[in-house]
This record gives structure tokens, C-alpha cells and sequence, in this order.
């Protein structure tokens, strides 16, 4: 999986934050009330043991951008079929600072 979040990283992650292609892969997470660090969800991460998938994995990737420190921290990483969304309260614990 490491060899994944490279590419994932490289195809999805830098094009997005740093040449501005969205593909629609990578989302702002909506009504965090957290407007530092930004916080991401990536819903096209493709994972190559589960082959013939690509990126219709499944599998989600939640990250905090820091843009002036060009610094990613992920947060959580899940699989849909498990959970339905990211854990908004994990993330509200750690980045919130209202």
C-alpha cells in the first residue's frame, strides 16, 4: 500500500494543490467550521491488491493541507464498505480551534 499513496500522491494529491487539476477525485470536507489546516477527502484512491478496481477502490483518504508550510498530515484512511464517512469528530478534536 505504500507503493499506492506514491502514485496516489504523484496522480491525484500534487495535481490537485499544486496545478489546480481536479479531476473530482479530491474534496474540501463541508461544514467542519475549520478553516486552517484545510481538511480533504479523496475519494478516488486507486490500491492495487484490489485488483480490477482501480480507482473505484472504495477506499477513502482524509488529509489536512497546510498551504503555507506545504505540509500534508493524513488523518484516517477507510474503506466505504465499513464505514459510510470520515470521522468528523476525530477531525473537529485535533484541527478545530474555535
Amino acid at each position: 500500500m505504500e507503493d499506492d499513496f506514491v502514485i496516489f500522491f504523484r496522480a491525484q494529491v500534487f495535481l490537485f494543490l499544486k496545478k489546480s487539476v481536479d479531476n473530482k477525485g479530491i474534496i474540501s470536507i463541508p461544514n467542519l467550521g475549520i478553516e486552517y489546516p484545510k481538511i480533504f477527502k479523496a475519494r478516488k484512491f486507486a490500491c492495487r491488491s484490489l485488483k480490477g478496481r482501480g480507482v473505484r477502490s472504495r477506499i477513502r483518504v482524509i488529509f489536512a493541507y497546510y498551504p503555507d508550510k506545504d505540509r500534508l498530515d493524513f488523518i484516517e484512511i477507510y474503506f466505504k464498505g465499513d464505514k459510510e464517512n470520515e470521522d468528523k469528530k476525530r477531525i473537529m478534536k485535533h484541527y478545530y480551534k474555535g
